[in-house]
């Protein structure tokens, strides 16, 4: 079972990866990373609100 595990783990972290190099992805994950220092410089949660 650990390995199909590993298998599958391993699938999708390729799969971040690639997704990761698309331009379009690459600024929204600025954005977030962005988004989150600011809430964490002023003093939220850190938690979403849904």
């Amino acid at each position: 079972m650990g390995m199909v595990r590993n298998l599958i783990a391993s699938g999708v972290a390729a799969k971040v990866v690639q997704e990761l190099k698309k331009p379009q992805n690459q600024a929204k994950l600025k954005q977030f990373v962005r988004d989150f220092q600011n809430k964490q410089k002023k003093g939220g949660s850190g938690g979403r609100a849904y």
